[in-house]
């Protein structure tokens, strides 16, 4: 590349250049609102000044322990402080923070353990047995480390060397932590949930976390000191990054062990939450509430939701039940969220089914994103912008993942000819926004005629008695395969397969109608996530 006079004497230093990273939202927040609180569990309150003090004896600790530029540090955690310090006390000290999915069994953590290579391992007590298990399996042998939370009430036996606080407190509150050596560091490694074999290890950098925790503030519409709820599980992406986009605005995290509707209820009645987060089975359970588990709510709360798309009725409820969704959507590749449905204020005239259409759209890439498309897979040519011509949902951009750790043929597939394929199919409308149509794999082959099970099981949710449904293909010996339709009924509420077949027939072209309908519980991950890898093997039997 030529040179021009603007690439001459005019370097790099430390005065104009520093590696990017979310390290220093902290810092600055405990520095600017050092008495304001940021953490509230139970009745726990911390402030910005102690959170990060506690931090660098975090990290201290570790360093002392041993951790230092590419060490992997793992932790078994709910959402309590202990995850929240984590975020920074171990990149603080060059580590790599891996956070653990808690409903995963022994034989995966272990493989984990040992794939990740972690060198120490904080385990809540909560979690002890299982991991008792994995750390039995894994042949690696880190320091282990007990966390003693005061809000679990439960048993759990102490597998470790030292218990947390005990740890942090051996740790220096003014320990001079590292900056990366540069933004691509590594800072975080996520398991993606290996349901077609072992997970694989997704690797954020330092500019990534930076960009996205950004972005998070943006899109979510998040004014100075929002009090955020943690409905969404911290160890799913990070939870979606906003252990750091919180200290950006100098919020208030309110810690939360369990999703459970009367303590949601609770905490947005006792603490003024603005913001939460989660997947469409947290809106279930907010719209699902007895009378008894409800408060009012002090104000609207924004409630930012991803996986599928929210079904008409659902985001009709939610806004009569005093919350305002946004949806977006990602994939643990892209550090969570990525794609937003930005609404524009004209939409406000649009009827309510109207709106509805517009919302369930998965919509534009976030602002720290730089390319959103969808293309043919194969020949990586952009579809038609019609909303109807089908293809693969790709992006590229800052907020995209390094890669699979040790994993060079799967991170080659991903980013075939510059641009990573989500596994997602979609269409792209006149206006830019991108639908979702079904994974590559959920999409229903009848008679050859392609069905889109999100768009029968968006049918379904019509229905008043239907509380949740997941659409699969069944093999048919005439039609190749048929959907076959899992239902769960709102409590109290009851539907015959033939009200529902009748009432899909109404709804939908006669091909999409579903075959076969079952009522049972809906096997789902511990994100909100529904398995339907699960489900098709269930059809099998139906």
């Amino acid at each position: 590349m030529a040179k021009t006079p603007y690439d001459t004497d005019l370097d790099r230093n430390p005065a104009n250049y520093q590696p990017l990273t979310p390290l220093g939202f902290l810092e600055r927040a405990a520095s600017v609102f050092p008495a304001h609180t940021a953490i509230v569990h139970g009745a726990l309150r911390r402030s910005y000044a102690e959170f990060y003090a506690r931090t660098r004896r975090l990290a201290s600790a570790l360093a002392k322990a041993g951790i230092q530029r590419g060490d992997t540090v793992t932790v078994m955690l709910a959402n309590t402080p202990a995850m929240l310090e984590c975020h920074y006390g171990v990149p603080m000290t060059q580590g790599v923070l891996n956070t653990l999915n808690t409903r995963l069994d022994a034989a995966i953590l272990a493989f984990t353990l040992d794939h990740a290579e972690a060198k120490v391992v904080i385990i809540d007590r909560e979690f002890s047995k299982v991991m008792k298990e994995a750390l039995a399996l894994a042949k690696v042998k880190p320091l282990v480390i007990d966390y003693d939370d005061p809000e679990y009430k439960g048993a759990g036996e102490r597998l470790g060397q030292i218990e947390y606080e005990d740890f942090v407190a051996s740790g220096d509150p003014d320990f001079m932590w590292a900056m990366p050596d540069d933004e691509w560091d590594a800072i975080c490694l996520n398991y993606t949930s290996g349901t077609t074999g072992d997970p694989k290890g997704v690797v954020y950098h330092h500019r990534g976390a930076h960009l996205l925790a950004m972005g998070n503030v943006i899109t979510c519409h998040m004014p100075q000191h929002p009090v955020y709820l943690w409905t969404l599980p911290m160890f799913h992406c990070n939870g979606w990054c906003f252990p750091w986009t919180v200290s950006i605005v100098a919020g208030t995290h309110v810690c939360l062990r369990a999703v459970r509707a009367a303590a949601m209820y609770e905490a947005i009645h006792q603490h003024k939450v603005t913001h939460m987060c989660g997947a469409p089975i947290v809106m279930s359970v907010l719209l699902n509430a007895t009378d008894a588990e409800k408060k009012p709510l002090p104000h609207v709360v924004n409630f930012t939701t991803a996986a599928a798309p929210p079904p008409e009725a659902v985001l009709a409820a939610m806004k009569s039940a005093g919350f305002n969704v946004t949806h977006v959507y990602g994939l643990t590749e892209c550090y969570g969220p990525a794609v937003v449905n930005e609404w524009h204020t004209d939409w406000d005239a649009l009827t309510g089914p109207e709106q509805a259409q517009k919302k369930a759209r998965q919509g534009v890439r976030y602002p720290v994103l730089e390319g959103l498309d969808v293309r043919d897979p194969d020949t990586l040519a952009p579809v038609k912008r019609d909303g109807e011509s089908m293809g693969e949902v790709m992006m590229r951009g800052n907020v995209v993942m390094k890669g699979y750790l040790k994993n060079k043929a799967s991170t080659g597939k991903a980013f075939e000819g510059g641009w990573f394929h989500t596994g997602d199919l979609g269409v792209i409308y006149p206006d830019g926004y991108v639908q979702l149509k079904d994974r590559s794999k959920d999409i229903i082959i009848s008679g050859g005629e392609n069905i889109s099970s999100i768009e029968v099981e968006d049918a379904l949710y019509k229905h008043p008695a239907i509380a949740a449904a997941a659409v699969v293909a069944k093999h048919d010996d005439k039609w190749g395969e048929t959907p076959c339709a899992f239902i769960e009924l709102k409590p109290g509420a009851q539907a015959t397969a033939e009200e529902l077949t009748q009432w899909c027939k109404a709804n939908l072209a006669g091909y999409k109608v579903p075959r076969t309908i079952v009522f049972a519980e809906i096997p789902k991950t511990s994100t909100g996530k529904i398995q339907k890898f699960r489900l098709r093997e269930m059809a099998k039997g139906v």
